[in-house]
């Protein structure tokens, strides 16, 4: 028995005050409504009217149960308009992850233009070096520094950025400016993690070239690393928009960009769902019209 579907037959019987009546405003048979009514009546084991030839009225059980009865019909057609209206106008809860400088520099400014625009969505901002699990940390959309490798999920690419590798002018003028990864190996270098990869890697065209620098200063975070590379500790290789505001006051300078790898897709991914909430759909359309055509 459809529970829902028998309550709305048992209102109409109630509002119509007869079988035939009911079936009409329900655009349904007689027999459906009797057959309903009945289904009902046996779930709860009560009468639910007195029927005869000539009349149709609520029993006392009846009668008990119709307040019941509407509510819950009431309650099923509010959440409906509730949710018609926030597909409508996007609300509600959205969580979303980036990286902690990207999301602090590019994501959080683009986050608070989104929310002047939609005020009835609320955001929770996470911001990790890590990859996150949105489905396992109940996370809706998250801006992420890499190819996608979690078939669970979409991703739309909105930009590009590169991976630079940079020094200070002074330890290149105390040092000399490299003019080929192979010079790399043995060099100092920085760096910003400490799960990081021992080699970097360089490309030639479409050849890979692997050096292996001597890791002399390590950190886990990239402020410091990045500090001490201007500061002329070795040469380092960061994201370019972690180090562009250096390059640009003259602390830092590039070095080698000829060889950098390919650049980094910048996506925004979100589970695999056919029916995304409003909100979520325009948070992913919002970003896309941030970032789309990111060059960094």
């Amino acid at each position: 028995m459809d529970r829902f579907k028998a309550m709305q037959t048992f209102v109409q019987i109630a509002d119509q005050g007869s079988l035939t009546r009911a079936a009409e405003a329900l655009g349904t048979s007689l027999p459906a409504v009797v057959r309903s009514l009945a289904a009902l009546e046996a779930h709860l084991g009560v009468r639910l009217f007195h029927r005869t030839t000539r009349r149709l009225s609520l029993t006392e059980e009846g009668r008990s149960y119709l307040p019941s009865a509407r509510e819950v019909l009431l309650a099923a057609d509010a959440a409906d308009l509730a949710l018609k209206a926030e597909a409508r106008e996007p609300a509600g809860q959205l969580t979303i992850t980036a990286p902690v400088l990207f999301g602090h520099m590019y994501v959080a400014p683009a986050i608070v233009r989104f929310m002047k625009r939609y005020e009835k969505v609320r955001c929770s901002v996470r911001l990790y070096d890590r990859t996150v699990n949105l489905l396992d940390e109940g996370i809706d959309v998250g801006i992420r520094i890499s190819p996608l490798e979690d078939s669970s999920l979409v991703a739309q690419t909105m930009g590009t950025i590169r991976r630079v590798l940079v020094a200070s002018p002074d330890y290149l003028a105390r040092h000399g400016t490299p003019t080929h990864p192979r010079e790399l190996n043995g060099a100092p270098c920085v760096r910003g993690r400490v799960d990081a990869p021992a080699h970097w890697q360089f490309y030639e065209g479409a050849k890979a070239i692997s050096v292996m620098p001597d890791n002399w200063l390590e950190f886990n975070h990239l402020a410091p690393a990045i500090e001490s590379c201007a500061a002329g500790m070795g040469f380092g290789t960061f994201f370019s928009y972690q180090v562009m505001p250096h390059v640009a006051q003259g602390r830092l300078k590039l070095v080698l960009e000829d060889f950098e790898p390919p650049p980094r897709p910048v996506s925004v991914i979100y589970p695999n769902a056919r029916l995304l909430p409003a909100r979520t759909r325009a948070f992913i359309d919002w970003m896309k019209m941030e970032f789309g055509g990111l060059r960094l």
